[in-house]
């Protein structure tokens, strides 16, 4: 590896895992804006559930940010920073808001750069990093990310309980932390392409269809991603996806759950779960096709639903059900974030990851509202089970697609052999 690889792997590994930690104090409080809105500010029904439904769907509009850097190496790094900046900006304006409309348009703006920007992100690994340091330090960043996540509500939770509306202030001050994270990501050096793509006149319809365009390309030539797709996004997400309506019915009117027993699954288990399987995720990934990873993925997620059934009889499964949790997602995000530099090779890896990213905009769009619906026609043990019998589908059709490609690859390199045994012959 020859002194310039050396400087930007050790950048690009730094900046990843710094913008991972500065951005920790953040994100932990991010996940209570929910509860935030509806007790300080006092929301209703319906300002709650929309926050909660803009955080998948927004994924539709974050396929634009994404878009932007389409075979644009020189955008890679303002990409990754404009996104930083812009997401944690309306943060800074929470003293003096007291409208809940106000919190509910800082969290949308924030989940579609923070989904937006992970294109860039990838492509930007998959130039700098070699599969193994990629995967690695990947990985690392999402323990983290998770441990910090696990701990860190506990902590701000005492903060938020013996202060008044102490969000207010605690917002900024971590919006700030999260600044710093771009003096980190303006040290990554990109070697700009030779075949750069020369700047286009900016064409309004055509850039509102280029996401669309593109993926729509994508998924018509590359079979093998198409079912990635539609194992791991359509049938193992919307597995998770479409039983999320059911879950505060099951924890308030069936389990009879308290906040502070809802907080040690949530994020204590499923945190510590995520933080120490990351790195075991990460080797398993350079041994194994990602469909077989993947359908492991999706089979603790069908484990997750079942030992979530059995908190009924003992709340211990619950803890056990996001301790699994955990430990899907450490691979989930490997999965998801990866899978597009994995596709695509040598090629543009944005493209494939902004699939991805607007997969999980039209899946937030459809599949919660069907949940919703069916929480009126059923009890939401039954949709909790109707999670798992998709998350078992995802894993058997998964599983199949690993053989399938597994089968593919030894024919290939048997017809290799075969013609460099008639080549030398």
């Amino acid at each position: 590896m020859s002194n310039s690889e050396s400087l930007a792997l050790k950048r690009t590994s730094d900046a990843f895992i710094w913008t991972r930690i500065l951005n920790t104090p953040f994100w932990a409080l991010f996940g209570i804006l929910p509860f935030i809105i509806y007790k300080d500010l006092h929301a209703s029904a319906f300002q709650v559930t929309l926050m909660i439904t803009l955080k998948p769907l927004v994924s539709i509009f974050s396929a634009y940010w994404g878009s932007a850097i389409n075979k644009r190496r020189d955008r890679l790094l303002s990409n990754v920073i404009w996104a930083n900046v812009i997401k944690h900006l309306p943060f800074l304006f929470f003293p003096f808001f007291d409208n809940a409309w106000f919190l509910i348009f800082s969290s949308g703006v924030y989940m579609m750069l923070h989904r937006g920007v992970v294109p860039a992100w990838m492509e930007i690994l998959k130039i700098n990093l070699p599969s193994a340091s990629r995967e690695k330090v990947f990985a690392n960043g999402t323990a983290i990310g998770y441990l910090g996540d696990g701990i860190l509500p506990f902590v701000l939770g005492f903060l938020l309980d013996g202060y008044f509306e102490a969000w207010r202030w605690i917002f900024p001050i971590a919006a700030l932390v999260s600044f710093f994270g771009v003096y980190f990501q303006a040290q990554i050096p990109i070697a700009l392409d030779c075949l750069q793509k020369e700047p286009e006149a900016f064409v309004l319809k055509k850039q509102l269809l280029l996401p669309w365009r593109n993926a729509w390309e994508l998924l018509t030539t590359r079979l093998d991603f198409l079912k990635f797709q539609i194992g791991f996004m359509v049938l193992g997400g919307g597995g998770l996806m479409i039983m999320q309506p059911a879950l505060p019915g099951f924890f308030v009117d069936t389990l009879k759950l308290s906040y502070t027993e809802m907080s040690i699954a949530l994020t204590l288990c499923k945190g510590i779960g995520c933080a120490v399987t990351s790195s075991t995720w990460a080797k398993l990934m350079q041994k194994v096709d990602l469909y077989k990873m993947s359908s492991w993925v999706t089979a603790l997620g069908c484990l997750f639903t079942l030992f979530l059934l059995a908190s009924q009889f003992n709340l211990l499964w619950l803890y056990l059900a996001y301790i699994s949790y955990g430990v899907m997602q450490a691979g989930s995000e490997l999965s998801w974030n990866l899978s597009g530099p994995i596709f695509a090779k040598d090629e543009d890896s944005s493209i494939y990851s902004g699939v991805n990213v607007l997969m999980v905009g039209i899946r937030g769009a459809i599949v919660p509202a069907i949940g919703s619906f069916l929480c009126v026609m059923t009890s939401p043990s039954m949709i909790i089970l109707l999670g798992s019998a998709l998350c078992l589908l995802a894993t058997i059709k998964l599983a199949r697609d690993s053989k399938s490609a597994l089968s593919v690859s030894l024919g290939k390199k048997k017809q290799d052999r075969k013609d460099q045994a008639g080549y030398a012959g």
